[in-house]
């Protein structure tokens, strides 16, 4: 079973000077409001911040008795521990568990990196096979450069447990696949011994996040598929995600939340993805909107989906157009610019959120608006039309 594997950006708002001129005003807005823009973000959220403003303030030459008093006021309230402006994205004292991170490069790695910039604790679990290898690289330090977060720490891992998602017990696994000599040397792996071990290791859970996706007959367009290709595909990929619900539901804390991603072909004819993966992802999102319902109503846990755009990951390399389908979307959706794996964690983070608390039974687009257009305009065919374009 293959896993489809961020720095959250949390730019927190300084409150403006208190000034009495209009031309101090006036100055501080064009530092503030057109030099910085042009900065990187993360630049912007060390930079941004009530001291910083007022030191900028505090120099100007022409500034008065008066006003430097006003101003030296206003930094003194803001070290009186008063809340800064803006709606950071907080999940300290949060742990989540996410399944399907094999590598550095996917969805499933970002939204790790995303929730631990938030300051959650994250457990991972790693389709068995590729468990050694991820581990010795994680271990090696070949993930660093990846693992740096926002404020130049490194994401930490608290623990890795092997999981294969599709078997829902020891009773459900063939014997071909206990003997395999991939999965030796590896016990609890199934989803309701992994559920077991992490109540075991740690308690509970706030967040779920289900980053699993595989269809053995992918490449293969749906008349050709075969019954076990189709169902295999819904096993791995939507099923699994029902499974790991239903078995962490039990020591998920009330008001935690539970993430999935989905894709565009649940809804739209994507040629050459096939192997039944279109049917799994329709039913991941109506799974996704009954579970809502029922994990709601039992837990108070919300749960909802993230429609991403496509990525040049390793999972999807092996489909084999990746590379067109990234090149398509760059031609004709809305926003002109190829989709990063940091944005689509940082979504799920916001969903994981208390800042999202109202939000449940969704499927969120993070895929640059493809999924709003129902045209593909780099056809010959709108040559003629006034089609906006990219100013770059």
């Amino acid at each position: 079973m293959a896993a489809t594997a961020a720095s959250s950006l949390q730019i927190t708002i300084a409150r403006p000077c208190i000034l009495s001129t209009k031309r101090v005003s006036s100055l501080c807005s064009t530092k503030f409001g057109g030099d910085t823009r042009k900065l990187p973000w993360n630049r912007l959220a060390s930079s941004f911040h009530v001291s910083s403003i007022q030191h900028f303030c505090r120099n100007l030459t022409s500034t008065t008795q008066k006003l430097q008093k006003v101003v030296t006021k206003a930094k003194s309230e803001a070290d009186d521990s008063k809340p800064a402006s803006g709606l950071p994205i907080d999940l300290k004292g949060k742990r989540a568990f996410i399944a399907g991170v094999a590598d550095d490069n996917g969805y499933g790695w970002a939204i790790a990196k995303s929730l631990a910039a938030a300051g959650a604790e994250i457990l991972v679990g790693t389709w068995v096979p590729a468990l050694n290898i991820f581990e010795t690289s994680l271990r090696r330090g070949k993930f660093d450069e990846s693992r740096v977060l926002p404020d130049g720490s490194l994401m930490e891992i608290t623990k890795v447990y092997p999981l294969d998602a599709v078997f829902d017990s020891l009773a459900d696994v063939p014997e071909d696949i206990k003997a395999n000599k991939r999965y030796a040397g590896s016990s609890k792996w199934t989803v309701s011994e992994v559920a077991e071990s992490v109540k075991e290791d740690f308690g509970s859970i706030d967040i779920l996040v289900h980053s699993l996706a595989n269809g053995p007959e992918v490449t293969k367009p749906l008349l050709e598929t075969s019954r076990n290709g189709y169902l295999a595909a819904i096993s791995a990929s939507s099923y699994s995600y029902v499974s790991l619900l239903k078995h962490f539901l039990p020591i998920m804390n009330p008001g935690g939340s539970s993430i999935s991603l989905t894709y565009i072909a649940s809804e739209r004819i994507i040629p050459g993805y096939g192997g039944g993966m279109s049917s799994a992802k329709a039913a991941l999102e109506s799974d996704t909107r009954v579970l809502a319902f029922e994990a709601g109503r039992k837990k108070k846990v919300r749960v909802n989906t993230v429609s991403a755009g496509p990525l040049r990951s390793r999972a999807a390399k092996a489909i084999g157009f990746i590379d067109m389908m990234i090149d398509y979307s760059i031609a004709n959706a809305p926003l002109q610019k190829e989709l990063s794996a940091d944005e689509v964690g940082n979504a799920a983070a916001f969903l994981a959120s208390p800042l999202a608390s109202a939000i449940t039974g969704a499927v969120i687009y993070v895929d640059n608006g493809l999924n709003a257009m129902g045209v593909g305009i780099d056809s010959p065919i709108f040559k003629d039309l006034n089609i906006p374009k990219s100013a770059e």
